[in-house]
């Protein structure tokens, strides 16, 4: 069995401590240890490290091989340029199947939050069983929703197939909140964790049928890697791929797709609410990384570098603090979604120098 990370986003909602060159995935936010290495260290128990891949963008891999310790350079598989989740499994699936046409790949995100690794681990071993017996299935893991979440797609869940593994009755993109609320109500919907397992030969098949342009961009890679051309004749061909997820442009649409349901104390860390639900609240409910002094403020996320800097609220409640040496974020929590919005206006300003 195989794995693939996928380390090269930059979790924009995580800004402004999420930047380009420092994205979320490389950051040390529930532990000492980044949340790529976290990824890789829960993997350990049943992947071999040599059979570990990650796939980044040229702009990240340097700060990878800086931050992550004991892995193979040459297990980091290098993107051109990052044109989202379809093409970054479609290029590592085609890696795998050139290094064993039978591979079963399990295909995850580097920036995720687990609290309960042997769940975790058992439920990834399962989903690789169902996939040797089952070869032509696709396979995702589903979670238990404890709240209605606006920041997560979600899996309805259909009838069982066999012990613990279910058909898939519809995806269904990121909701608005009264959508969450009647999600969380109908008792069918999970979460979308975004992780897969799957046969590496399946998964180019079901890129074939559904995604034939980024099949035959993929097909063009391997020509040039076969015949060991400049990196400069994939870069080309990349250019050329549309940018789509893997769940629009396959999951959405493929047959033969299974989901496991997961308990295992799960987060994409993917916005400050969500540090501020897993974090040790004090007395008043506030997360305090800072030098921080208040008067009557609750429920807040208080955080800064310059440990330095006194931080210092009156009346506040539940508001996110995020203080850089070059940049503030002050916002309710509960629009900690926005964030993303946000990085886009940065965007357009032109303030690179905070990106």
């Amino acid at each position: 069995m195989y794995a693939l990370i996928m380390a090269g986003g930059v979790g924009s909602r995580f800004w402004p401590k999420s930047r380009s060159r420092s994205p979320k995935h490389l950051l040390s936010i529930v532990n000492e240890r980044n949340m790529l290495e976290n990824t890789i260290l829960r993997l350990d128990s049943f992947i071999k490290r040599s059979d570990c891949f990650i796939i980044t963008n040229e702009e990240q891999k340097p700060n990878i091989i800086k931050k992550i310790s004991r892995f193979n350079e040459e297990n980091i598989i290098s993107e051109p340029m990052g044109k989202n989740t379809a093409a970054a499994v479609g290029y590592g699936a085609l890696k795998l199947s050139m290094l064993d046409e039978d591979a079963t790949m399990v295909v995850l995100p580097a920036d995720h939050y687990i609290k309960n690794t042997e769940k975790f681990v058992s439920l990834l071993v399962n989903a690789a069983d169902f996939v040797d017996k089952n070869q032509q299935s696709l396979v995702t893991i589903g979670i238990e929703a404890t709240h209605p979440e606006t920041g997560y797609g979600y899996i309805q869940v259909g009838k069982q197939v066999e012990e613990g593994v279910y058909c898939v009755q519809n995806f269904a993109e990121k909701p608005n909140m009264e959508t969450a609320i009647r999600f969380i109500s109908s008792g069918d919907f999970y979460w979308n964790s975004g992780i897969f397992v799957w046969k590496a030969k399946t998964i180019l098949k079901k890129i074939e049928k559904h995604l034939p342009e980024l099949h035959e961009s993929l097909m063009k890679i391997k020509e040039a890697l076969l015949e060991n051309k400049p990196e400069a004749v994939i870069e080309r061909i990349y250019k050329e791929i549309k940018s789509i997820s893997i769940d629009y442009g396959v999951m959405e649409k493929a047959e033969n797709v299974k989901v496991l349901l997961g308990d295992f104390g799960w987060s994409d860390v993917g916005s400050w609410l969500e540090i501020y639900r897993l974090k040790e609240k004090s007395k008043y409910n506030n997360v305090v990384e800072a030098n921080y002094v208040s008067i009557d403020s609750e429920g807040c996320y208080i955080t800064s570098d310059n440990k330095e800097k006194v931080i210092t609220t009156i009346g506040l409640k539940n508001m996110a603090v995020i203080d850089m040496d070059d940049s503030l974020l002050i916002t309710p929590l509960s629009r900690s979604q926005d964030v993303k919005e946000l990085v886009s206006k940065l965007k357009a300003r032109k303030l690179n120098q905070v990106l």
